[in-house]
């Protein structure tokens, strides 16, 4: 029981502090050069998600090229750039991989 609990009490936790920065932060009261810059923050943290699952292994390793994660994500990358749709280009990452890993 005391799992679940600490399950319950994490989650709201967590969904506290994202609501208080909701609630706090009126987007009316931001001056546009701050808007501007918050604009980049996915883009800047999605690589940092992204590159250690891609790029190491569960050493903490850089893998091989060849290493089917890695020519997955650059076809999803080159599939990304040519078509701008995000959901074709999840879907070619998965697929690739999938192609890559099991044949």
């Amino acid at each position: 029981m005391s799992i679940w609990l600490s399950i319950i009490v994490a989650g709201l936790i967590n969904y506290l502090t994202r609501l208080g920065s909701v609630l706090l932060i009126k987007p009316q009261k931001l001056n546009s050069t701050l808007k501007s810059v918050l604009n980049y923050v996915p883009s800047a943290v999605f690589p940092a998600i992204i590159f250690p699952a891609v790029c190491l292994d569960n050493t903490g390793l850089i893998v091989e090229f060849t290493d089917p994660k890695v020519i997955a994500t650059v076809i999803a990358l080159l599939t990304g750039i040519l078509s701008k749709n995000l959901t074709l280009t999840i879907i070619t990452g998965l697929i690739s991989y999938w192609i890559i890993l099991f044949f």
